[in-house]
């Protein structure tokens, strides 16, 4: 003949509590003992009475390694699944991220005179006044750019020109100077 269930609640007499504490206890110890040996399973069992005294059961020889390794399991697990407040802050940045990536496509198109049509008379003429200040842009981008190698050739230029007049002194002197030597050799022969 099997017991009844046991309704769960706090035991109110103090001496039936702690009896019952020592028996459930042993038990527990126990089934943790015989799990550990039937299964070849690594089990530790930590428990506190009321009165704050300690009752364990390790399988292995060190209780810290299999708490150590329960921790390393327990909090990596905790720190590498996003929680969710993370989690909805990050759909919240990928929602709005989204619509910003959305409205410049948008815009590209439009510059590119795609999708118009969809516009009123402000958008366009903003989108105008857009296309106008950046042609300025570039033009006057364009005329620096055409500006500064006009500078360079001009810089160029007046180097090669300062080349070619040293040139010509040193041919000159070159030349003035053959022309005293052959004056001399005649001057020698006659």
């Amino acid at each position: 003949m099997g017991r009844g269930r046991v309704e769960l609640k706090r035991i109110e007499n103090k001496i039936n509590r702690q009896v019952t504490f020592a028996k459930r206890r042993n038990g527990l110890l126990k089934k943790a003992y015989e799990l550990s040996i039937l299964c070849d399973a690594e089990v530790a069992l930590i428990i506190f009475s009321n009165r704050g005294k300690l009752y364990e059961f390790s399988s292995t020889s060190c209780m810290m390694k299999t708490l150590d390794k329960y921790q390393k399991y327990s909090y990596s697990a905790l720190e590498n699944s996003p929680s969710i407040t993370d989690t909805q802050t990050k759909y919240q940045e990928y929602v709005r991220l989204k619509a910003k990536v959305e409205e410049l496509q948008r815009s590209q198109r439009n510059l590119l005179g795609e999708d118009l049509a969809q516009m009123n008379t402000t958008q366009l003429e903003q989108l105008e006044n857009q296309l106008e200040a950046a042609l300025r842009n570039i033009r006057s981008t364009k005329t620096q750019f055409m500006l500064d190698q006009l500078d360079d050739l001009y810089n160029r230029e007046t180097v090669l020109v300062e080349t070619n007049n040293a040139l010509r002194s040193k041919v000159t002197i070159n030349y003035f100077n053959l022309n005293d030597v052959l004056r001399f050799k005649l001057y020698i022969i006659m």
